[in-house]
Formats: structure tokens, C-alpha cells, sequence
């Protein structure tokens, strides 16, 4: 009995080493299986900005670009609305960019993590993030449109964007500003400088290429959304004299002239300059972040 016993032990040991694939093999696999998400992520992004480059940039020249729209967008170019769509970026940069670092600054230095005000602005800010664009638009809407009579205008269009780009930036800043070594801080304040002094002049600079990447992810995801626009900007053809001008950006203009049939060869040629305006505008910064971040560490 106790022999047939020894030998069910020894018949279930060998069940628990034996492995049907190695883990060597395994590594493998999985090493193979991250490389081709990452490939299959990379074709879909060439394909869809392939497909529109192709499309568009036949259609793209000076004239496009910088003459007016003739004929509801039959005809002409894009340059109010390329101007409409600086405007509105700056706007929402200028406003949402200090608001969310702020914020950040504070989660981040000034507060503990276990604190309850903590947990609520993090919620708050998830919660901001996580709501789709048209009630966005729809709160433009109702509050800067008609409460505060600012009218359809650059400058609600601009406000709105900001509300959908500040929790993007704040959670990104937060992250930055978390991610800066510890000893920084404790140098700094051991040279008898200031708490305040120790945040602006030794965590924020260090921390500036994350701020400076949230700023682009949450000005991209912005610009790029058209419900939000839609009922805040209006929809004027001519170039925006001001702030409380309306006037008609490129996602809205896009819109426009594909879902009302207008022209879908000005339309492949709209998203043509607005995906290069993101492309252009990441890698430039993207360029400028590296440089400064080469200039920090002294290289």
C-alpha cells in the first residue's frame, strides 16, 4: 500500500514539473505576440492617414489654402478656417494650461495622496474626462453661449475646448510632477529655499516635457472633436475679427461638407491640412521638448 502510494506522489510531482511549453519559449511567444499588436497599431495608423493624405493632398495647393470659401465650400479654400482654428486652440491652451497645472502643482505637492480632496479631484477629474463631446457642447451651449451671452463665438468654442482639455492635462501634469526624483526636492529645500521656490524652480522645470506632452494630447483631442464646436463656434465662412466673432473651424468645416454633401473632394482635402496642422505641430514640439530636456541634463 505504501509503495502504490510513493508511486501516485512521485506520477503527480512530475504532472506539477512538467511544462508543455518552456519558459524560454514562452518569452517568445509573447515577445512576438507585443511586436505584431504594435505593427497591427502602426498599419491601421498608416492606412486611415494614408487614405487621407492620398485623397486630400491632390486637392491641397496655395490656392486652397489661402483664398476664401466660395459657394458654401464648392469652391475656394480653407484660410478662415484655418484661422478660426488657431484662434480657438490658443484660447483653450491660454486658459486650460495653467488651470490644469495648477491643479496638478497642488495634488501633487501640496496635499497628501491619502487626503479626501484628493480622491474627489481625481474623481472629478476622470469623471470630466469620461463625458461624451456633444454634452460638452450642449453645456457651451447653455452657459457661454446663452447665459453669459458671449453668442456663438471663437471665445465659446475656445472655453469649451478648455473644459475637455483640462482633466487630460491635469492628470498628465500630476504624473509629471510625481515623477521627478525625490532628492530634487530635498536638495533644494536643504539649500534654504522655499517650498513655493523648490515647485517653481526645480520640480516644474524638470517636469516640463510631461506637462508639455499632456498639453498636446488634450489640445489634439480637443481640436479634433466637432459635437463640442458644433453648437458654441457657429458656423461663418468669413476670417473671426475677434473673439466673440462666430466662425467655422476645420473638424466643423470637414463636417459640413461631408455629411451635407457639399464637396467630398474639399472634405478629404480639409482633413488632409488638419491631420498635417497635428503631425506638424506634435513633431515640432516633441522637438523643442527633447532639445530642452538634452539642455537640462547638461548634454
Amino acid at each position: 500500500m505504501s509503495s502504490r502510494i510513493e508511486s501516485i506522489k512521485k506520477v503527480w510531482r512530475k504532472g506539477l514539473n512538467f511544462r508543455l511549453i518552456s519558459p524560454k519559449n514562452t518569452q517568445r511567444i509573447m515577445k512576438g505576440v507585443f511586436w505584431g499588436a504594435g505593427i497591427i497599431a502602426i498599419l491601421i495608423l498608416l492606412s486611415v492617414v494614408g487614405y487621407i493624405l492620398i485623397n486630400g493632398l491632390p486637392v491641397v495647393n496655395l490656392e486652397f489654402l489661402l483664398s476664401k470659401p466660395i459657394d458654401a465650400g464648392r469652391g475656394g479654400g480653407i484660410f478662415p478656417m484655418i484661422v478660426s482654428t488657431i484662434y480657438i486652440m490658443l484660447i483653450a491652451v491660454l486658459i486650460a494650461t495653467p488651470l490644469s497645472v495648477g491643479a496638478a502643482v497642488y495634488l501633487a505637492e501640496y496635499v497628501s495622496s491619502k487626503s479626501k480632496i484628493v480622491k474627489v479631484m481625481i474623481f472629478g477629474a476622470e469623471t470630466l474626462a469620461s463625458i461624451p463631446s456633444i454634452v460638452f457642447g450642449l453645456f457651451g451651449l447653455a452657459f457661454f453661449v446663452i447665459f453669459l451671452d458671449f453668442g456663438w463665438s471663437v471665445l465659446s468654442g475656445g472655453l469649451t475646448l478648455a473644459l475637455m482639455a483640462l482633466p487630460i492635462i491635469m492628470r498628465t501634469s500630476e504624473v509629471s510632477i510625481e515623477a521627478v526624483p525625490r532628492s530634487y526636492r530635498e536638495g533644494s529645500l536643504a539649500l534654504g529655499a522655499t517650498k513655493w521656490q523648490t515647485v517653481y524652480r526645480v520640480v516644474l522645470p524638470a517636469a516640463i516635457p510631461g506637462i508639455t506632452t499632456g498639453v498636446i494630447l488634450g489640445m489634439a483631442s480637443a481640436i479634433a472633436e466637432t459635437a463640442a464646436i458644433l453648437f458654441t463656434v457657429g458656423a461663418a465662412t468669413r476670417i473671426p475679427a475677434s473673439v466673440f466673432d462666430p466662425a467655422r473651424p476645420l473638424p466643423l468645416h470637414l463636417y459640413i461638407l461631408a455629411t451635407e454633401g457639399i464637396s467630398l473632394e474639399n472634405a478629404f482635402g480639409t482633413a488632409a491640412v488638419l491631420v498635417i496642422m497635428v503631425l506638424v505641430i506634435t513633431i515640432v514640439t516633441n522637438v523643442m521638448v527633447e532639445r530642452y530636456t538634452r539642455k537640462m541634463m547638461g548634454q
